[in-house]
């Protein structure tokens, strides 16, 4: 009975997961403080080549503030966001695997909400759906693994395809390796608009063509890593990333007010106080079509005692639109017990605005490019959590799955180990800005990733 129940709550975990990214309605290609490998490429991987390996990753994410880009600036930030997710490692045989990680992202934006002034309208709520699949072999011998991957993404407004390929070499020692990745991103867009600056729309009514054709992007990674392993206690890596973007870089239905613009705003179609608070009209965010990033980062990993680690990292970043930013990060995690660790971490963040940003109603109808995506801010994050690992030699439990193994056995699975993790995110805006300005988007996480081993 307890492993048919085991079985059964796999199952329900495992079907609806279809994902990956942040939160919104389409990707941003604006925002810059995060940071990760390309998704779908093939990394070396350490667990056991005979194990299929499955982890099952969720969670809950919610944020607010007051400077939604789709007002221009202005307006809330509320976002609720659920992202289920399964990763799958099937060895082929001692050198070879397959990779799997498809999920989805099932949000609801009360920022988006009001690309229609009207609330709770079809865009408050959507579900972006991903796949990301790869393979990849190593050589032992020459200490060598490639990988190939391709991935799909896909939500109301947006729609994506990748391709991904990587190389890794190891030392015959084991202590040095360079790993290179490259990644490519084919990006469609529908062009949605705020309902005001739609063709056919008239003050007072709901018409207008909510869609405006679509448009494209590319995205170009480029990322390699050398790591070291310096002392018996200390290991290094160093990476960077050459990102290149073209094509659609700006988001369709974010508004932006000007200072001086004569026009003044047509009457909204849902009444209320909307041209009393924006009194001129307001025009579809713009920015340039060429984007160049180029971070560089620092990892560092000291086994301080065989019960304490201190991991730290720092990056910095900038790009052609005006923006850098630096990056601190440090984690310590404590083995409790043989079994259990628990990790707090800090995050800190800070970045320079871009030159094409301005603040609610700051900029001129001369500009020719022009944002009010906070995304783009000067500001500084603060992220605070703890996570906790349990993962015991023999697992957590066991249970029986159908067929057999190579030896005609029994097939079953084990639970290997769970992994929790809670954080609060805090941003402020840069004192350059005013204090109604200023960002002040908060938000928590909680996430989970329970890790099976067949």
């Amino acid at each position: 009975m307890k492993s048919t129940f085991l079985l059964f709550f796999l199952s329900l975990l495992a079907a609806p997961a279809l994902a990956q990214t942040n939160p919104g309605t389409t990707q941003n290609p604006n925002r810059i403080d995060g940071y990760g490998a390309p998704v779908g490429a093939a990394v070396p991987v350490s667990r056991a080549a005979e194990e299929t390996t499955i982890d099952i990753i969720g969670g809950y994410y919610q944020q607010d503030g007051s400077h939604g880009a789709v007002e221009g600036g202005r307006g809330t930030q509320r976002l609720t966001d659920v992202p289920p997710a399964i990763i799958v490692n099937v060895p082929l045989d001692t050198v070879s695997r397959l990779t799997a990680n498809v999920g989805a992202d099932f949000y609801a934006s009360a920022s988006t909400d009001r690309i229609d002034f009207a609330l709770s309208t079809p865009s408050s709520h959507d579900v972006r759906y991903h796949g990301d699949f790869g393979y990849s072999r190593e050589h032992k011998y020459r200490g060598t693994t490639w990988g190939i991957g391709a991935g799909v993404s896909k939500e109301y407004d947006y729609s994506s395809f990748n391709m991904a390929a990587s190389f890794a070499k190891t030392s015959r020692d084991g202590n040095r390796q360079l790993s290179l990745a490259g990644q490519v991103f084919f990006d469609q867009v529908t062009l949605i608009q705020p309902l005001e600056l739609r063709p056919g729309y008239s003050p007072g009514s709901l018409t207008g063509k909510g869609e405006a054709g679509t448009d494209q992007r590319r995205t170009y990674n480029f990322s390699a890593t050398y790591s070291q392993v310096l002392t018996k206690r200390l290991q290094a890596a160093v990476s960077t990333e050459l990102v290149s973007q073209n094509g659609l870089l700006s988001t369709p239905f974010h508004r932006v007010y000007f200072r001086d613009n004569p026009v003044a705003n047509p009457e909204p179609a849902a009444g209320g106080d909307f041209s009393a608070r924006f009194p001129t009209a307001a025009r579809v965010e713009n920015l340039p079509r060429a984007r160049f990033k180029y971070p560089l980062s620092l990892r560092l990993n000291y086994y301080a005692t065989d019960l304490v680690q201190v991991r730290g990292f720092y990056r910095f970043y900038n790009d052609n639109f005006g923006v850098a930013a630096h990056t601190f990060e440090v984690e310590l995690p404590v083995k409790v017990t043989p079994f259990f660790v628990l990790y707090p971490f800090y995050r800190y963040h800070t970045q320079t605005a871009a030159r094409y940003f301005a603040p609610f109603a700051q900029h001129s109808i001369n500009d020719t490019y022009y944002t009010s995506d906070y995304d783009l801010a000067a500001f500084s994050a603060n992220k605070l959590g703890l996570g906790l690992r349990y993962s015991p030699v023999y697992g957590l439990t066991r249970f029986r799955v159908p067929g057999q193994d190579a030896q005609g056995r029994p097939r079953v699975m084990r639970l290997k180990s769970l992994d929790v993790r809670y954080a609060n995110y805090q941003q402020t805006g840069a004192s350059i800005y005013s204090a109604a300005d200023r960002a002040d988007l908060k938000a928590n996480i909680v996430s989970f990733d329970l890790g099976f081993a067949l």
